[in-house]
């Protein structure tokens, strides 16, 4: 039996190579095949599996796995059943934009930490957002571990690279002023869209999440609305509810007598037939849902009109109204953990991470009152 550092006695054909690595060997007609895996029981169940797949015929070299190849068996057998069918989507759509004319054919055990290494740089060269490199790591990285626990490559590439900083020219989370805020409510009074406009600023809800809500998520007996679900488009199927986006993202909001108003005004905005009452709360006048595209569309027109008018106003996107909710809540004197629960942060490290540029008078303010102490 071979024998590790420590002297302990390992399994027939089974090596040390690291301390938390252990490559696998099993002879066959005159040939060596290797596997690798973190823990010696790993190793022990690889040996026999690799032992069955070459006996039977099972077994597939794993250098012919291109990393395209692998990333649509990973995704169809680890992820299609795990995760939100969102989530699935973004991962397809992030990786052919992004990453399968850069590794789709290249072998999985051909690629290296420096070619990551490389490929982070050249996204940020294009000007990529951190949250998008961010998503492509999760994706990218979390199909290498899985190749490593399957003993198809020895280690994650992913585990030599340095994720790269934000880039100076990334801005700060856009947040609109008091005034601005005003001025685009002022304009916005005449769009189909100003309750949704409205609403988003009182309650910091998503854009998917406001316009994925229906009339029955709107309780009055507990006064709160409560947050169950998403728009995502799909291609070929147009938009389908999903989850949201995190499991904190399942939330209720409080619901106050101002949002009230605003979503009983919108209840009844289109006129629609009793049988319509579940449709989606904001819609289109088909009662059909809302595309986000076209909330987009609405914010540009009514910023076009604000400009007419002689106006100075930079170009917002919906988000934004996230972050003025926010903005103006840290600014009235609401607690940060209040705050996140609200948003449906998964952690108050998230929610002052965004906001705490919010703080620093907030700050002053709350030093000033330890001087009568003294």
């Amino acid at each position: 039996m071979a024998a590790d550092k420590s002297t302990k006695k390992l399994p027939t054909g089974v090596r040390k190579k690291s301390e938390n690595s252990y490559e696998v060997r099993v002879k066959h007609d005159g040939k060596t095949y290797y596997a690798y895996a973190s823990t010696i029981t790993e190793a022990k169940k690889k040996r026999v599996d690799l032992k069955y797949q070459l006996t039977h015929g099972t077994y597939i070299k794993p250098a012919s796995y291109t990393f395209g190849q692998w990333f649509e068996f990973w995704m169809e057998n680890y992820k299609e059943n795990s995760v939100k069918r969102g989530t699935c989507v973004t991962y397809w759509n992030y990786y052919n934009a992004s990453v399968k004319e850069r590794f789709g054919d290249v072998k999985l055990d051909k690629i290296h930490g420096e070619d990551i290494q490389m490929f982070y740089n050249e996204l940020v060269k294009k000007g990529s957002r951190s949250a998008t490199i961010k998503v492509i790591k999760a994706f990218m990285s979390g199909a290498f571990k899985q190749a490593v626990k399957n003993g198809i490559i020895a280690r994650n590439p992913f585990d030599a690279t340095n994720f790269p900083t934000k880039t100076k020219a990334e801005k700060k989370r856009k947040a609109m002023t008091k005034e601005e805020q005003a001025l685009f409510m002022e304009y916005a009074k005449e769009s189909y869209l100003y309750n949704l406009f409205a609403v988003m600023l009182r309650t910091g809800m998503r854009c998917g999440e406001i316009r994925g809500l229906r009339w029955g998520d709107i309780d009055k007996k507990e006064h709160v609305i409560h947050v169950r679900r998403t728009l995502k488009y799909i291609n070929g199927e147009g938009y389908v509810a999903d989850a949201p986006k995190t499991k904190t993202s399942f939330r209720d909001i409080p619901l106050t007598q101002d949002l009230i108003g605003l979503l009983d005004n919108q209840k009844n905005y289109w006129n629609f037939k009793v049988e319509k009452i579940d449709r989606y709360l904001f819609c289109n006048v088909d009662g059909d849902p809302l595309d986000s595209q076209a909330v987009q569309v609405e914010i540009n027109r009514i910023i076009n009109r604000i400009r007419a008018a002689g106006n100075e106003f930079e170009r917002i996107t919906p988000h934004v109204f996230r972050h003025t909710f926010a903005t103006r809540a840290l600014e009235a004197g609401m607690e940060p953990q209040i705050l996140k629960a609200i948003l449906g942060h998964s952690s108050i490290a998230m929610t002052m991470d965004l906001y705490s540029h919010v703080l620093p008078d907030s700050k002053a303010e709350e030093m000033k009152k330890i001087v009568s102490v003294f």
